[in-house]
């Protein structure tokens, strides 16, 4: 199966997105995937790696939940894994298949799919998973904690799970949302109104310094060691990454730890903006 997209799901996408209730993800995407190359793929491979602690995942289940771009379903795939990967986003659906396309054209061991991680049972007609991977991704459904729950009956035990969510700034984090709410529901062609304001506040600090250093944007060109990502596109997703729900690291690990799992690596922002990592390991006999 190469790609299913699921018609009431896109319907349900467009009415948000046209009452700029939703940024269109994958629409930012498709422009990086022009990017897209070697190096980065490899970088990507090397992020995975360190967030699971394995350097090769053959005979090993992967879903993954938001896949986004497809860069982290491509990488697993590389690794030796069996991927599912699934997205609300019918254009993040369509960047995943043309990853499938380009690198595993016909391959078995890939699926593509649109779905939901607010449809409970919908998840549980996928099974059971060695890796479940969802960075980035759950705080963006407009429901985090009841996705962040429906993550648990998909892993087996002795299972990962790997989640990426937004650090809770406090203040910061409210003014941050009340931006991207804004940037939505702007015509497009307005947008840049909100767009390079953020630019200028969120790398004025490293410009600056990488100038002093006499190393202009060595910061913006060297992004890409950052899991293989683009500097402009997460900029464009950070700032537009509407609807957006926030956690402390406590909160994420009490959650997990109330549902049977182990917590095994965590990386947080300490303090600032981005995403905490998590990476559980579900104890054997543990209830959903």
């Amino acid at each position: 199966m190469a790609e299913t997209v699921d018609s009431t799901l896109i319907h349900e996408h467009q009415l948000e997105v046209s009452a700029g209730e939703r940024f269109e993800f994958g629409a930012n995407w498709e422009r990086f995937l022009e990017q897209l190359d070697d190096q980065r793929i490899q970088v990507a491979e090397d992020s995975l790696n360190r967030l699971l602690g394995a350097t090769d995942l053959r005979g090993k289940k992967f879903l993954d939940v938001g896949s986004g771009s497809g860069l982290f379903s491509l990488a697993a795939r590389r690794l030796g894994a069996s991927v599912h990967s699934l997205d609300y986003d019918p254009q993040s659906v369509a960047c995943t298949s043309e990853l499938r396309r380009r690198y595993f054209n016909g391959d078995p061991h890939w699926q593509v799919e649109q779905g939901s991680a607010l449809d409970p049972a919908y998840l549980k007609s996928l099974g059971v998973f060695d890796v479940v991977y969802s960075w980035g991704v759950l705080h963006h459904t407009g429901s985090m904690w009841p996705a962040l729950g429906n993550m648990v009956p998909l892993v087996r035990d002795g299972g990962q799970l790997a989640v990426a969510i937004y650090n809770d700034q406090g203040s910061a984090s409210r003014r941050w949302t009340s931006v991207q709410r804004l940037y939505n529901r702007l015509p497009r062609g307005l947008r840049f109104i909100v767009l390079w304001p953020s630019l200028a506040l969120l790398w004025a600090r490293p410009m600056i310094k990488d100038f002093l250093s006499l190393r202009p944007f060595k910061t913006w060109r060297e992004y890409h060691k950052n899991r293989g990502m683009s500097a402009w596109h997460d900029l464009v997703d950070w700032v537009g990454g509407y609807p957006r729900e926030v956690a402390k690291p406590e909160e994420i690990f009490e959650f997990y730890k109330a549902h049977g799992f182990e917590l095994v690596y965590l990386r947080t922002q300490a303090g600032s903006m981005g995403c905490n990592e998590f990476t559980f390991v579900r104890r054997p006999g543990s209830k959903a």
